[in-house]
């Protein structure tokens, strides 16, 4: 490689290095990274907007004051604690947390790791047993580039290689750690950050993801703060309580302008993600396994592979952001098979049964969802479990996947048979992890749940964690699954996980590798998902932890869809959706029209406002169709045949937040086409306000010049209709929508005549009009009332 090489096309090197300086630049034109290595250590001397290429970034070496320890001479460049490290060590003079803490046989944690060589290649590396992004590879792109840099702790004989990739297309650096043991004795890792950047001030805010089961992932937004502020799980999942995500926003920054950082983790385990400011206002961000409970034994000859974290930088505010991350989601860490495919509307029969249900009352079901089109039947808990172990509650069967013939007599592979028969495909719920005292799993090995010697254990939900950092426990759970999915035409599986690890321990090893039973664990679970998926390359699982209790880039790299929620009340789902779009895009959240009075806040929302809300997420029902009258059944075939009509749209296209529903007032956001032909925006309100002011609705995202026909969705049950509208007292011209055109609703994509209720009136308005002026929505309605937009170039 030359000394220097230089960008001068896009289809040139997006690594450039300074062999003569051992200097790295990372860039795409989007973002810059700027390594260089001082003294034996490397440093960071720039991450962020896009800089030209020089051949030395020497003078952004800041060698600080020299008040504290130091290894270097007094005339030395580099201050280790006042230095932008990529990889801080314990104990060397840098007070800051590390990145990397390593016990040795000796009790000492004292590493010294020290530049040893680099190398450049093309595309994006795998990580051994661990989800991670990909590159898209054609004849003239790699898609993306990896520079590898080896550090090496001459003592311990340990080799630390760090893994950059910079994507050719996105502001997004995916970086991994890999230890290797060279030396001659066993080592325990005990703390290992995938990401470290040190930033030179700390004037952020950082934007946190929290909540609970039935409220997830709101985000809370604070400065930064001299010392540590975190957010971490120790559940064993990444958890409903914090994300794995974060935001770092300077205080200007808004949705639409600013710049940001934001840290993701490609992982579903324990984390910790967390800013540290230093005396002197610098700012250090770490993100990796969390620390507490953790002890790797590394051995001689072994190697240690970190999860995969995700570096995205904006100078355009956090919509342009999460824009980006989406698609880092659809086109660099979901399966390609279905990524970017429509996947079919389903019902799921949880809520409409719960565990009251026979094989008939099932196919009835069916037949009514499939006469509104409903493509997907998908049997929840219940259904498996034989005799006095059979799954009747929640406290007999959980762990024998064999199909209970009391309920089914021909088994999964008849029932399957006969909804195909009707013209649905069929989908089958599992709880892998877990098992029931009452079963005959648990009989035969009481010895497979995680369990501490001499200690009671927990239970929860009458249930136990099955001991998946095991491999004999996989294999069992793989061959009871594949029997059923190899036997039966399962086109969709939902795998739920409705319990936390307690008294973790792993009885199959020794006290030395107790601290490896969280790792090893999700290391378990990503196993499984890889041998369903190698066996059964069509299938589709949607992950479900009790909801999102496992919502995370690292089960999206198996599952093109998680469950948002447990909570499908429409008017939470705004705040759930909203807060999960800040990273994850509206086909990864899934979003069903569920039972009213809803099941989890009791609250009652018109069929309109749960489908306008679910639309902007994979689509699905969970209620007993056997009790809705005929105009509400017709009112689910509109809705079904709306989303079907669009679904590629709302999709695949970009979403743009427009109103935070946080106020419990009102929220909206629209989805974009690419060519920003299309948009389809939801419009709602929350708590109706008497005598209210006026609203406008300002849109985004649309070409300024060219000219709109906006007008709302086809059929009552897709917003106000034209008598509760004359009962509000406004006019079409009120809501800025006028009365220059009727007809029949038409495909933006196909030009097909979809059969569909008339459209409400339409009007024409320039794309600058609707960003800029807007549309006047302040009479959309009372409580919980929703109005969807449809915006078409004409």
């Amino acid at each position: 490689m030359p000394c220097s090489q230089r960008r001068e096309d896009p289809m040139t090197s997006l690594i450039t290095v300074n062999e003569d300086l051992n200097q790295f630049h990372l860039t795409n034109g989007r973002v810059s990274m700027i390594l260089k290595v001082v003294e034996g250590k490397l440093i960071n001397l720039y991450t962020g907007a896009a800089v030209p290429d020089r051949a030395d970034f020497g003078y952004l070496v800041d060698d600080g004051f020299r008040v504290q320890a130091t290894t270097a001479d007094e005339h030395g460049e580099l201050h280790i604690e006042q230095s932008r490290q990529e990889f801080p060590e314990y104990g060397r003079g840098d007070f800051r947390g590390p990145a990397i803490t390593v016990l040795q046989g000796n009790g000492s944690r004292i590493t010294d790791f020290r530049y040893a060589g680099y190398r450049v290649a093309p595309g994006k590396p795998e990580l051994e047993g661990l989800p991670a992004t990909y590159a898209v590879s054609t004849p003239d792109d790699t898609g993306a580039e990896t520079l590898s840099i080896d550090l090496v702790d001459d003592l311990t004989g340990l080799t630390a290689t760090l893994n950059y990739t910079i994507f050719r297309d996105e502001p997004v650096i995916a970086r991994s750690v890999r230890i290797a043991n060279h030396g001659d004795e066993p080592v325990a890792i005990e703390r290992i950050a995938s990401l470290n950047l040190d930033l030179p001030d700390d004037d952020y805010e950082m934007v946190e993801f929290t909540g609970a089961w039935a409220r997830e992932r709101e985000p809370h937004r604070q400065p930064l703060h001299p010392g540590v502020q975190s957010v971490a799980s120790m559940w064993g999942a990444s958890s409903p309580y914090f994300s794995p995500n974060a935001l770092f926003a300077r205080p200007d920054t808004i949705e639409d302008r600013g710049e940001a950082f934001s840290l993701s983790f490609v992982y579903s385990g324990n984390f910790d993600l967390h800013a540290e400011v230093d005396a002197y206002g610098a700012t250090r961000l770490q993100l990796g396994i969390n620390p507490a409970g953790f002890a790797w034994r590394l051995a001689p000859g072994e190697s240690f592979q970190s999860p995969e974290a995700l570096l995205g930088y904006t100078d355009r505010g956090l919509n342009a952001l999460s824009q980006t991350l989406h698609r880092i989601v659809l086109d660099h860490l979901e399966r390609p098979r279905w990524a970017r495919r429509e996947r079919p509307i389903l019902i799921n029969n949880w809520e409409a049964t719960y565990f009251d249900f026979t094989e008939e009352k099932l196919l009835e079901l069916a037949r009514l969802a499939h006469r509104a089109g409903i493509e997907l039947f998908v049997l929840d808990d219940g259904w498996f479990g034989r005799g006095d172990h059979a799954r009747t509650s929640d406290r007999a069967g959980l762990g024998d996947w064999i199909a209970n013939p009391e309920r089914l007599p021909e088994g999964i592979a008849g029932i399957a048979r006969k909804i195909n028969e009707i013209g649905m495909r069929f989908g089958l719920w599992f709880e892998p992890e877990m098992v029931n005292r009452a079963t005959d799993l648990y009989e035969a090995h009481p010895d497979w749940v995680i369990a501490t010697p001499g200690r009671e254990s927990a239970v929860y939900r009458q249930q136990y964690v099955l001991n998946f950092a095991n491999p004999a426990v996989v294999d069992h759970i793989y061959e009871r699954m594949h029997a059923i999915l190899d036997g039966a035409n399962v086109a969709y599986i939902k795998w739920d996980m409705n319990r936390f690890i307690t008294e973790a321990y792993d009885a199959t090893r020794g006290a030395e590798h107790q601290g490896e039973v969280f790792h090893r664990y999700i290391l378990g679970v990503y196993a499984l998902y890889r041998r369903l998926l190698a066996a059964f390359p069509d299938l589709i699982i949607e992950g479900c932890a009790s909801g999102g209790s496992r919502f995370d880039m690292g089960i999206l790299a198996y599952s093109p869809q998680i469950w948002t929620s447990d909570d499908t009340d429409a008017v939470e789902r705004l705040s759930i959706q909203y807060g999960t779009s800040y990273f994850f895009p509206v086909s990864s959240m899934g979003a069903h029209v569920s039972i009213t009075p809803n099941h989890q806040t009791g609250r009652s929302e018109s069929l309109a406002m749960r489908g306008s809300v679910a639309m902007f997420g994979t689509f699905g029902y969970e209620m007993d169709l056997t009790r809705v009258g005929e105009d509400e059944l017709d009112e689910i075939a509109r809705q079904v045949a709306f989303f079907k009509e669009h679904a590629p749209l709302l999709h695949n296209g970009d979403l743009y937040r427009l109103r935070a529903p946080y106020d419990h007032r009102q929220a909206a956001w629209m989805v974009v086409s690419a060519d920003r032909a299309h948009a389809i925006v939801g419009d709602y309100v929350i708590l109706g306000v008497p005598n209210r002011h006026k609203s406008r609705l300002h849109l985004r995202g649309l070409d300024a010049d060219a000219m709109y026909r906006v007008t709302t969705a086809p059929g009552p049950g897709l917003g106000p209709d034209d008598a509760l509208r004359g009962r509000l007292g406004y006019s079409a011209e009120d809501e800025g929508i006028g009365a220059e055109t009727t007809g029949t609703a038409t495909s933006a994509e196909s030009g097909t005549d979809t059969k569909a209720a008339p459209i409400t009136p339409g009007v024409v308005r320039s794309g600058a009009e609707l960003m800029h002026i807007g549309i006047n929505d302040t009479n959309i309605g009372p409580d919980f009332a929703s109005r969807l937009y449809l915006i078409d170039r004409l």
